[in-house]
């Protein structure tokens, strides 16, 4: 998907939405309600998070590492925290937590100069963002709380539902789009 920066030829600096964001956020705003309040962790565009804000009524607060991204969450009407991760925020506050992380299989030194690739590139196993966020997400999510965690084929779905089990999750497979190259899905994991 190109939107309109892409046609005019203006690079940003921060992931815009594409089919991946689109099958996360279809997914969360049928499963989410007004009661829920929700963190969109790397925010990007803020295009997840105001989706849910918008169609499914929630409270939503976005964070990113990046700061363009943060920028562009608050320009779409997200409040938004740069930050690594949940690491800034309280304990059990969280109905929901969505991810739509960097997944992509490549070498580390391939995203440090470039904001977009940044929010691409994960690593050479393609957890590399994902692997720690498993392993944090729990602290942040209220009793009851659930996680809505976009992954790819190359990234390796049964090694990141196996991590997910070591932390305490189940998970739940609730929707998938396939391209020549990969398989996207979305996981439900819930303690």
């Amino acid at each position: 998907m190109t939107d309109l920066a892409d046609r005019r030829g203006i690079e940003t600096d921060y992931y815009e939405p594409a089919e991946d964001s689109m099958l996360l956020a279809d997914v969360v705003v049928a499963d989410v309600d007004a009661s829920d309040l929700v963190l969109d962790v790397g925010t990007g565009s803020g295009y997840v998070g105001a989706r849910i804000r918008d169609e499914a009524g929630s409270r939503v607060v976005g964070s990113d590492l990046n700061p363009h991204a943060c920028r562009r969450a608050v320009a779409a009407g997200i409040e938004a925290v740069r930050a690594d991760l949940v690491s800034p925020f309280a304990d059990g506050v969280f109905d929901v937590v969505t991810f739509n992380p960097p997944y992509l299989p490549a070498d580390d030194d391939a995203a440090r100069d470039d904001w977009v690739e940044v929010a691409l590139t994960g690593g050479e196993s393609g957890r590399a963002v994902i692997d720690p966020f498993l392993d944090a997400v729990g602290r942040v999510l209220a009793p009851d709380g659930r996680v809505y965690l976009l992954v790819s084929t190359l990234t390796g779905i049964e090694a990141v539902v196996k991590r997910a089990g070591q932390r305490g999750f189940s998970s739940v497979l609730l929707d998938e789009t396939s391209f020549p190259f990969e398989t996207l899905v979305v996981l439900k994991l819930v303690a």
